[in-house]
Formats: C-alpha cells, sequence, structure tokens
C-alpha cells in the first residue's frame, strides 16, 4: 500500500554532492524534479519510478536506504525486531503523511518502512 505515485519500493542514495548527482541524473536518464533547497531529500522521477537523493550529513554508515510502503509500519517493524533487526527509528506519524519507522538489517541495509495516513 504505497501513497499515490509510488513504488511500494523507492530507493534512496546519500551522496557528498546531491547537485551533482541530480544534474548528472537529468543529463544522462532525462529524470524529473529539481533539488530540494531544504533539508528533505530530493525526490526524482525516471520513467514510472521514484529516486531520492540526500547528502551524506543525513545517513549513517550506508550511502543508500529502501523505504518500503507496507499495510501495516507497526506490525512489520515489531516483525523486523523480532527477526534481528536493529531500531533506527521506532513508529512514528510524519507531518508528509506516512507513519514510518527505519531499522538496520544484519546484513548491512538501512530500511525505511511506511503506511501511509489516512486523509
Amino acid at each position: 500500500m504505497a501513497r499515490e505515485g509510488w513504488h511500494t519500493i523507492t530507493p534512496r542514495l546519500f551522496v557528498d554532492d546531491p547537485s551533482r548527482l541530480v544534474a548528472f541524473l537529468v543529463d544522462v536518464f532525462g529524470a524529473q524534479g529539481e533539488l530540494s533547497k531544504d533539508d528533505k531529500p530530493t525526490t526524482l522521477r525516471i520513467g514510472d519510478s521514484n529516486l531520492m537523493i540526500g547528502s551524506t550529513e543525513w545517513r549513517r554508515a550506508t550511502s543508500s536506504l529502501l523505504k518500503v510502503y507496507v499495510d501495516d509500519v507497526d506490525a512489520t517493524y515489531a516483525r523486523a525486531i523480532a527477526a534481528g533487526a536493529t531500531s533506527l527509528e521506532e513508529p512514528a506519524d510524519m507531518p508528509w503523511g506516512d507513519r514510518r519507522a527505519m531499522i538496520a538489517d544484519q546484513f548491512g541495509t538501512d530500511w525505511q518502512i511506511a503506511t501511509p495516513l489516512e486523509p
């Protein structure tokens, strides 16, 4: 259950110079969107997919994470912790309309799990 206009899984890349990556993706792949001018990640659209780009100052020890929309973020978070994941952010309502949590799996991947809040 993703928000409208989003797929179930969205990759997010962390780079030292987001503006250069955005320019590259626009030039090479015809990405649509603009560099975010605030602390929010930049969201570009390439074909039918979104790609989020953020500065390395906002990452942990990873260069990417995967955002996954699920039916129930709280239940998914609980299953992840029970399966050995580490909590990075407990489930909470976000101002942009998602309920979100973050975990790190045992294999080096960070996951942002989210459920859209009801309108």
